[in-house]
């Protein structure tokens, strides 16, 4: 949702409504993730993309159903199903994608959502995307780190629920998850999209080169928060990095120290050292590689470079499950040249870390191409619920 957010609440906040449509379940090598969102207005417009092409024309005709009718409706596309409203997808994958009518009255929590992932505060929205009550489907329940918001039918649904969302709260993620009608934890019968609005990750890149502003404007693309840093106040200013959120004067290591310390560096963070200066990047990775935070930590320079540093972080007492944890030289070998050629290898290497990618050309490999956890089995979507 958050793609299609401002223009979905610029209609609520006028009173109109829209259909949202959103991918809830990927099978096999689907096109997008869950999450994925598309919006059809009242007045046709649409923004955002379930499949790159192959779903949206059909998706278009039932958001303008659901606008008109108000019923939500969960629908399968990508297999042949004479009981479903299903269109192929080229790419062999399947989703399953929940089209529901927001407004005012179907969704009254929509700004204040709006209002913690403007505010980077963590957020999740899980909806109910299949029940045997047709008075559920389509109901909200807004989770926050100490508690919820809404109702989706049941206090003991509402309180299993946001128990059970917390962990994808905290690590970003987006699930569906199978409860019993009234939210029991073993049974069949209701399920539940939880969409996690976590602020951005971060990636902390330390040395403020031409290679560093580079990084910057393509983590920013890639939806980061980027943090650039460097003791050297005439390099680390705000005119040569406007990409990045924030650009800070200080010596690497204190100021590393110092976000380790006040909780402000998650599993999620990735931090890309530049400098390949001994006095900078040694102290800097010896605080870095001693912590378990970082999803990447990655330091440039050559072959030797690389060798040298990790003689002085032994001499500093570091071991070697610890330097096991070092990405250098940093990114894929791609035959980069250009600050902006070295961005996208650095990038690479870490796009193919989080999702288990080999970094190898796709048209050598024979497995499927998406390396993340969509499901392989395809079970049946429940009959939709009779309504009231």
């Amino acid at each position: 949702m958050r793609e299609v957010l401002d223009p979905l609440l610029a209609g609520w906040h006028t009173g109109g409504a829209a259909a949202l449509a959103t991918v809830v379940r990927t099978f096999k090598s689907a096109p997008r993730p869950a999450g994925a969102s598309m919006l059809v207005s009242e007045d046709g417009t649409v923004v955002g993309s379930l499949s790159g092409g192959c779903v949206e024309g059909a998706v278009y005709e039932l958001g303008s159903q659901v606008i008109e009718d108000g019923r939500p409706v969960l629908v399968r596309y990508g297999i042949s199903d004479d009981d479903a409203f299903s269109v192929g997808l080229t790419c062999g994958g399947i989703l399953d994608v929940f089209v529901e009518r927001v407004n005012r009255e179907s969704f009254p929590e929509l700004a204040a959502v709006q209002h913690d992932i403007a505010g980077s505060l963590p957020v999740g929205v899980a909806t109910v995307i299949e029940h045997p009550d047709a008075t559920w489907l389509g109901r909200h329940l807004i989770v926050r780190p100490h508690g919820f918001d809404g109702d989706v039918g049941s206090e003991h649904a509402n309180r299993a629920i946001s128990d059970d969302v917390q962990g994808l709260l905290a690590a970003g993620r987006n699930s569906t998850l199978t409860y019993g009608p009234d939210g029991e934890r073993r049974g069949e019968g209701m399920r539940v999209f939880f969409n996690s609005y976590a602020p951005r990750p971060r990636m902390l890149v330390f040395g403020a080169i031409d290679f560093a502003a580079a990084l910057a404007r393509l983590a920013a693309f890639l939806g980061y928060r980027v943090t650039v840093c460097d003791a050297r106040a005439v390099f680390a200013t705000a005119a040569r990095f406007p990409d990045a959120d924030e650009v800070i004067v200080g010596w690497p290591h204190r100021y590393l120290a110092e976000q380790l310390a006040a909780g402000l560096v998650d599993n999620r963070t990735v931090l890309c050292v530049l400098t390949h200066d001994p006095k900078f990047d040694v102290p800097l990775l010896e605080v870095a590689l001693r912590s378990e935070q970082f999803a990447y930590i990655g330091a440039m320079g050559s072959r030797r470079t690389h060798e040298d540093r990790l003689a002085r972080l032994r001499d500093a007492g570091l071991d070697e499950a610890e330097l096991d944890r070092l990405h250098s030289p940093i990114g894929l070998d791609l035959g980069s040249r250009t600050p902006e050629e070295t961005a996208v290898s650095i990038a690479a290497e870490i796009i193919a870390l989080q999702w288990g990618g080999s970094g190898e050309p796709l048209s050598g490999l024979v497995d499927r191409i998406h390396h993340d956890d969509q499901d392989e089995s395809v079970p049946p979507l429940a009959a939709p619920a009779a309504p009231e």
